[in-house]
């Protein structure tokens, strides 16, 4: 291992990558430790810890402790998540997005960035200026406020800073994604995830002392996190290699080569249980900030809680869609169907064409049937965790997930940048 990271180090470029990926997510933990003006930050996260409810703890996690905290990055990256989802949904029902997207080539995919950029300021303005109006009218048990300024400058203030904090992560995950190493959104997220690690250990620690979970209890939780850990990385690397050949033609004599298309059993990866947190989370935040007021809000709020079983059958079928939509979206069996035919290449008993097309959708279906179920089975599992052995935190699970997933990706693209100098990679491959 430590020749490993001795020759990632002798790589200049790889090495200028993994730097700047690393300074641009201190600059995003430190902006998750500074606070909003006008805000009681100790106030506040007790009234999370205390009746904040679980749909808190699941954002509160997904922004890194931003939530808990109400820093300038309250939110996250969530809203450009929702926006990419927005965005990717009506360019798929759209025919002049679709054009724009398939036919316009950088041009078409830099509009639809722009679009989806814009499109996250409008949902993070909307998210902050909901989120600051409840913040201002909400009371502590002793009866007193949790702000300390004008609340009609408190709105206002937290709006513009919170929705630029959004802003400036978005940017943030664009310059990783471009300059630094992995995917910037889904590093961001990441290390949120990770930051709270150590918090939750502490936290789990405490419980210990006090009585509150036994050794037993811990032991098999960890047990459950190896043997996720384990299954994730194993689906998560799991493919399907399709056999082809490629026609030779020397004079009189015609000859093949053979080799393989590979399809992850996942194609999607993190995305779609990601995109179902978000889908979810938006009306269920809305609805909590007028729970107090609005009975429909208070029932939607219910409805849609993590501890529900309305709110299981959604996320589980959320899952499952967006494994489909996403692989449609990433894998064209058309496109490659017709590169095939263009280079010479066929799949060993299936004809070139419309059948090349549908056995690849065959393959794919399957595929994507038996990766949706597992991602599905994966993100439920804290829930049955914290049902059966009273957890304190998510063990497993989504977060797992992302960590895993995201942390894979990452040594893909640095095994690339290895091979390319002829330097042993992390993983073993047969």
């Amino acid at each position: 291992m430590i020749e490993k990271i001795i020759n990632i180090l002798q790589i200049k470029e790889l090495r200028n990558k993994i730097l700047f990926t690393l300074i641009m997510l201190a600059v995003y933990r430190l902006g998750t430790h500074i606070p909003v003006p006008g805000i009681n930050s100790e106030a506040l996260l007790h009234y999370f810890n205390s009746s904040g409810g679980v749909l808190f703890n699941i954002y509160n996690l997904f922004s890194g402790g931003a939530l808990g905290r109400f820093s300038v990055f309250a939110l996250g990256v969530m809203p450009y998540i929702s926006a990419s989802i927005i965005m990717q949904l009506l360019t798929a029902v759209i025919p002049s997005l679709e054009r724009l997207q398939k036919e316009e080539g950088d041009y078409g995919r830099w509009k639809i960035s722009q679009y989806t950029r814009y499109l996250t300021i409008a949902i993070a303005g909307f998210q902050s200026l909901g989120l600051s109006i409840w913040l201002s009218n909400l009371k502590t048990e002793t009866g007193a406020s949790l702000i300390s300024i004008s609340p009609f400058w408190f709105v206002i203030l937290t709006t513009v800073i919170v929705t630029t904090g959004t802003v400036f992560l978005m940017w943030i995950g664009e310059k990783i994604t471009e300059f630094g190493i992995g995917n910037g959104i889904s590093m961001i997220i990441l290390a949120g995830i990770v930051a709270g690690i150590i918090p939750a250990i502490i936290k789990t620690y405490e419980l210990l002392k006090v009585g509150e979970l036994s050794i037993l209890t811990i032991l098999i939780a960890v047990l459950i996190i190896v043997l996720v850990v384990a299954g994730i990385v194993y689906i998560q690397e799991a493919e399907r290699r399709i056999p082809i050949h490629h026609a030779r033609r020397s004079i009189s004599i015609v000859s093949y080569s053979a080799s393989y298309l590979p399809f992850k059993l996942n194609p999607s990866g993190v995305i779609p249980i990601i995109f179902a947190v978000a889908i979810l989370m938006f009306p269920a935040t809305i609805a909590q900030f007028f729970a107090g007021h609005s009975e429909i809000a208070r029932i939607i709020v219910d409805y849609l809680s993590p501890q529900s079983y309305v709110y299981f059958v959604l996320y589980v079928g959320l899952i499952i869609f967006f494994s489909y939509f996403y692989t449609a979206i990433l894998i064209n069996p058309i496109d490659i169907a017709d590169n095939l035919r263009k280079s010479g290449a066929f799949i060993p008993g299936v004809r070139a064409g419309t059948q090349t097309v549908e056995y690849l959708n065959y393959v794919l279906t399957r595929l994507v049937f038996a990766g949706s179920i597992f991602l599905a089975v994966i993100a439920v599992l804290p829930m049955i965790l914290i049902k059966l052995l009273n957890v304190p935190f998510y063990f497993g699970g989504t977060s797992a997930l992302i960590v895993v997933v995201v942390a894979l990706d990452t040594i893909h693209q640095i095994e690339a940048y290895l091979a390319m100098k002829k330097y042993e990679g992390f993983l073993k491959r047969g």
